[in-house]
Parts: C-alpha cells; structure tokens; sequence
C-alpha cells in the first residue's frame, strides 16, 4: 500500500476492506488544490480561490437519506419522511459495494474531530475519493495537531464515493442510485452517487443531533453563536433567508460558529465545526463583508459561474441557486479562538414572515418558547414563479428538521430546561415584512434589526413596557431604541386594520395545523405557547 503525504504509524485503511489504494494522507489544502486543478476537476479564480462543480447534485437530497434500523436505533429515532429506515443488511451491502469500487484506486483520507469543547471531542477519519471533498473536510471540521495525529483513533468513519451509483436501488431498500446513511452501530456515514460536499458535514451532524442528547445530556442546535466583550453568548437560530449569518456576524462580538452548536450540562456553548459553510447567491461585499472577504486561497467555490477575467459572478444562479463556499472559520478575522464559551443571556428565533403580521421583535415565554422552537417557522415567497405572489408557509421543526433524529419534542424540552435553569432571555425576531404581505408591505429595515438584537443585548428591553398581541400571544416592547415606536405593534403599520386580523388568522392557522403532528408528545405548556386564536374565535371584543 502506497501512501503520501503526512504519514503516521499503523495507517492503513486494509481493516476497513480497501485493497491496494493509493492513499494520500492528510495532504494540506494547498496540495489537494494543485491536485483537482491538475485532475481538471476544478479552476482557480482571480484569486486563486478553487471553484469545483459538484456535478448532478447541488444540494442535499434528503429523501436519499436514510438510517440503519437496529437495536441501538429502533426505539430512539423519530421514524417517517425525514428519517427513513434500512435495514441493517442492505447497509452492509451497500459498504461492500463502495468498498470494493474505492479499493484499486487513488483516494484521499483525513483526520479531524468535531466538537470544540475537548470534553466531548468525536475523532473523525473520513475516506474520499476525490481530492477537493478532503479538502472540504479539512476546511469543516477541527483540524488536529501533528501530536494529536500521531496516536488518532477514529470515534466515526466516513467513506465518501460520489463516483459510485447503486445498480439496483430497491434490492438495497433506496429510493435511486445515491444515497447517504448512518449506521449508528458500525459508526459509519456512507455517501454514495453525490458529490455534494454537505452530505458528508451534515451526515457527522445528524448523528451527533442523536448521540449527545441520548448519551451526554448536551442539546445539539442548529444555529449560530457569538459573544460579548463582557463574556455574554447570544444564539441565533434561524432557516434560510432569515439572516441567521449576517447578524450573528456583529463587529462587536466574536463569532463562535455559524451553524452547528452544542450547549452542556457545564453550561458551556461550544461549536461542533472548525469552518463555516456559506450561500454566495446575491454575495457583496457590502452585504456579507465576513464571508466576501472569506473567499480566498483556502476556500472552495461550489457551483459558481467564472467570469471572462476569472472573477466568480455571484448574481449567476444557472448552474443552482445553492452556490456555496467553505472555509477554515480563521479565514473571519473576529472569532473566539477556543470556539467555545459560557451560557447564552439570550437566544434569538429568526423569522423571515412574508404575511407582514409577526411584531418585528417579541419576549417570548418559556412554553412560547418552545412552541416556537419546534414550530421552525418562516415564510418563503414564490415571487412570479408559476404566477403564484402568495406568500407560503415554511416549518422546519428546531429550525433544521432534516438533520434531527429524535423527535422535535426531545430537543424542545431540553431547550425549555435549559433556558429556565440559566435564565435566559429568548426573542422571535421578523426580519421579514411590514405594513402588509409580501407585494404591498415592506421588509423591515435590517438597521432596525441590528437596533433591536443591540438593544437586548446592552438589556435595553428589560425594563420598558410590553402589550401582547390578542392573536399570536406575543408580548411587543412599547419602546425599543433607535426603532421607530409605531412598527412595533404590526397591527399599527397596516392601513385596514381587519385586512391585518384576516393575515394574521390565516397564519395562527397554519401554526396549528402544522402543530397537529407534535401535539401529542408535546407538554401542556408547549401546546400553550402557540398563537391564541385560529378561525374558531370570535374577534368582535378587540374592535
């Protein structure tokens, strides 16, 4: 077995089945460059940033992913259309398949950990077949010491063949010819036919989602975290387009992480990743100067139209609108270096509400709070496609359900635990429309956000006067500095004042609709904290 690159003892990839690989180990990102640029699997831009294209999938396909049902898995995962079972048996098959297409060739693995906080480090060994997918990897995940790679053990294994399409998808009990599973019991992430480089950082996530919960009694969030010069942590959970990314990045305050946190029993909140992994549609440097500025020699483009002189056109979305960069978190200047840090004061809930009826920033309750939680709502807006301007609901439970095993209320309840043991302060924050819907209100001014999460902060909202608003339960700040008073109360901005009522109905509606499928397991508190009226009540004693 041949290998290159930095070599340590007892590294051979024979245990896992792989037979006479090439292997490269641990190779730096400047040399898995040159090697995809000289593969002709990617191009430098004017920068010198690598730009790859990740071929027929540009983003995850979550209904090709999949969990192995067995003893550890059976009773503990929330079984349905987000995590879909296989049976351990053709798990194993698909292993050998993979196995045996790797072996023979040139491939690529690596060494790192997940899990800033050194208490509950996971050692990750991950086995590409391309040479950009490990670079990705060196890019997401923490990257260990020369020391700490000496004796490395790996806790979970990724084999990673985007090369390999499964023949016969229902003899293995999958839906097509990619797929990406977690064996639990193996501590194994397959990903097959996809060379969309999320799978893999996702896949790690999922199963941490299920693992620190169950095993260590630390709640896994999707979201992102910073902290102030006093010490003082905020979280920002928040879907797509909610602006989970640019208020997190505050001048400030020092980023923790973006997307993935743990939050312990030690009252610790500690970041799962070592880089940050950001949409580019629309990117500006005046927009997101952090992530613009993050886009050099180290990063990798995905899916990004070149321009003439080899500068990346960030308005082009023809190849997908999920064009993508990854980078080592250093690559932001403003970062708590231990990536970890002490108990939030105050968690933000971002949504983007294209109804124009959620106040732009409400004191949420602890049942509200994990009413909300759960929910995961925000709106998207279909624009002119298929003619259609109405605004849509969006739920994603705990604000990213396609990477959470257990079932909602699990996460909920740890979350309302936690906030009440710590006192903590949580916010929904509309960063989407006023004075009306999408098409004839506005969206709210982000300099009015941004006033609105520093004023929570410096404890400006603390002590000022709050009304709750008779639909959505809500309770509004009467005042909140450098926020003009009279949006702060929705109902205020529109013009009909009922025209507002019927928005705000049709939306409390589709909360509970969307809330039917939790109910069940959900506390009497939890089920309290949703809006306060669907079309059932009367509304005469508010006029």
């Amino acid at each position: 077995m041949e290998t290159t690159g930095t070599v340590q003892n007892d590294k051979t990839l024979e245990r896992y089945g792989l037979k006479n690989v090439t292997v490269n180990w641990n190779l730096s990102p400047e040399e898995l460059q040159k090697i995809t640029v000289e593969k002709g699997m990617g191009k430098e831009t004017a920068n010198g940033t690598l730009a790859i294209n990740t071929g027929k999938f540009t983003g995850r396909s979550p209904q090709d992913r999949f969990i192995v049902k067995d003893d550890y898995t059976a009773d503990k995962v929330w079984w349905g259309k987000t995590n879909k079972a296989v049976s351990p048996e053709n798990f194993d098959k698909l292993k050998n398949e993979i196995v045996k297409y790797l072996s023979g060739k040139e491939i690529y693995a690596r060494d790192g950990y997940v899990c800033a906080d050194p208490e509950y480090r996971t050692n990750i060994r991950t086995v590409t077949e391309l040479p950009w997918s490990n670079m990705f990897v060196y890019n997401m995940f923490l990257r260990p010491s020369e020391k700490e790679l000496e004796n490395f053990k790996e806790d979970w294994l990724i084999l990673c063949a985007p090369g390999y399409e499964c023949p016969d998808p229902k003899a293995h009990g999958i839906r097509q010819g990619n797929f990406s599973i977690l064996n639990f019991t193996q501590k194994i992430a397959l990903v097959g036919g996809s060379a969309y480089t999320g799978e893999m950082k996702k896949g790690i996530f999922s199963a941490l989602n299920l693992i620190l919960p169950t095993e260590r009694n630390v709640l896994p969030m999707h979201c992102s975290a910073n902290v102030g010069k006093k010490g003082d942590t905020a979280i920002f959970f928040g879907l797509s387009g909610t602006g989970k990314t640019t208020l997190s990045a505050d001048p400030d305050r020092k980023l923790i992480g973006d997307d993935e946190h743990g939050w312990t029993d030690d009252n610790t909140i500690f970041n799962f990743e070592g880089g940050c992994y950001a949409k580019v549609i629309d990117l500006t440097e005046e927009k997101e100067p952090d992530i613009f500025r993050a886009v050099k020699p180290g990063a990798i483009l995905e899916n990004i139209v070149l321009k003439d002189n080899g500068e990346p056109d960030y308005m082009n979305s023809s190849i997908t609108q999920n064009t993508r960069v990854s980078y080592p978190i250093h690559h932001i200047d403003n970062i708590q270096e231990t990536l970890y840090a002490d108990n939030p004061k105050n968690i933000f809930f971002l949504t983007c509400d294209a109804f124009g009826v959620l106040p732009p920033v409400s004191k949420l309750t602890p049942g509200q709070a994990a009413y909300h939680f759960i929910s995961g709502y925000t709106a998207k807006v279909a624009g002119t496609e298929a003619g259609i301007t109405e605004p849509v609901p969006s739920f994603s439970a705990c604000f990213g359900e396609p990477f959470m095993p257990l079932h909602p209320t699990v996460y909920a309840e740890m979350l309302s635990k936690k906030m009440t043991e710590a006192g903590v302060n949580v916010w929904l924050i509309n960063t989407g429309w006023s004075a009306g819907p999408y098409g004839v209100g506005s969206r709210i001014k982000l300099k009015y956000t941004r006033a609105m999460i520093t004023a929570i902060l410096n404890g400006e909202l603390d002590n000022v006067d709050y009304e709750q608003n008779f639909i959505f339960g809500l309770f509004m700040p009467k005042y909140c500095p450098g926020v003009p008073t009279e949006i702060l109360d929705p109902m205020n901005t529109w013009l009909q004042k009922g025209a507002y009522v019927g928005k705000a109905i049709q939306l409390a509606h589709s909360f509970h609709l969307n809330f039917e499928k939790f109910a069940s397991q959900a506390s009497e508190q939890i089920i309290e904290g949703g809006p306060l009226i669907d079309e059932h009540h009367h509304l005469h004693e508010h006029f």
